[in-house]
C-alpha cells in the first residue's frame, strides 16, 4: 500500500510538472484512476510536504484546479539565475479597471467606463495583452453586442489568489455582496 501511495505521488509530481499550467481537478482524477476526494487528499499531502519541507516548489491550489510553481521566497534569487526583468508595474487606471472587473465580472467595457467616469478601452486591451483580464462572452440582447470580460487564472496566479473568493471586501460593500451606491448606475444588469 505505502509503495503504492509513492507511486501515485510521483505520477502526480510528473503530470503537475509537465503541464507547467494549472491541471484541473477532473483530468487528474481521470489520468490517475482516482476519485476526487482520494485526488485531493493526495494533492494536499504533497502540497503540505513541500511547505513543511521548505522545498523550492510549491502546489498551489486555484478553484478547481492545482499547479506547481517556485517557492515565493526564491523570486531573487530565480530572476537573477535567469536575468528576467521585472514585470511593469501596474498603473493606477489599469489597477482600477482591473478591480472592478474582478469585483463585477462578468462586465462590460461600458460599465467599466461609467463607473470610472472615463474612457477605458486601452486598459482593458493592455490587460488583455498581459493575460489578467480575457473576453468570455457578448451581450447579444443589447445594442452592438458589446463584449464581456472576466479576469483569468493568470490574474490569479498573479495576486496570489486560490480564488476570486479571497479577494478584500471592498469598502461600503455591505452583507451579500451588494454595494451601497449613492446613485444607480445604468447597465449594471449583466
Amino acid at each position: 500500500m505505502a509503495r503504492e501511495m509513492k507511486e501515485l505521488e510521483a505520477a502526480l509530481e510528473s503530470i503537475l510538472f509537465a503541464s507547467g499550467e494549472p491541471v484541473h481537478i477532473e483530468r487528474i482524477c481521470m489520468a490517475l484512476e482516482l476519485d476526487k476526494a482520494s485526488a485531493e487528499k493526495l494533492l494536499g499531502k504533497l502540497r503540505d510536504y513541500y511547505a513543511f519541507e521548505r522545498r523550492g516548489i510549491r502546489l498551489i491550489h486555484m478553484d478547481d484546479a492545482w499547479q506547481l510553481c517556485s517557492a515565493p521566497e526564491h523570486a531573487g534569487v530565480i530572476r537573477r539565475a535567469f536575468e528576467v526583468r521585472r514585470s511593469a508595474k501596474l498603473s493606477q487606471p489599469a489597477l482600477e479597471v482591473l478591480a472592478i472587473i474582478a469585483y463585477y465580472q462578468p462586465t462590460t467595457r461600458a460599465y467599466v467606463d461609467q463607473v470610472r467616469g472615463v474612457d477605458s478601452s486601452y486598459t482593458i486591451g493592455l490587460l488583455t495583452d498581459r493575460k489578467l483580464i480575457e473576453v468570455c462572452g457578448q451581450l447579444k440582447e443589447q445594442p452592438g453586442r458589446p463584449r464581456l470580460y472576466r479576469t483569468t487564472e493568470h490574474f490569479l496566479r498573479s495576486f496570489h489568489l486560490g480564488s476570486l473568493e479571497e479577494l478584500p471586501p471592498l469598502p461600503g460593500m455591505e452583507e451579500g455582496g451588494q454595494m451601497r451606491l449613492e446613485g444607480e448606475i445604468e447597465g449594471a444588469a449583466v
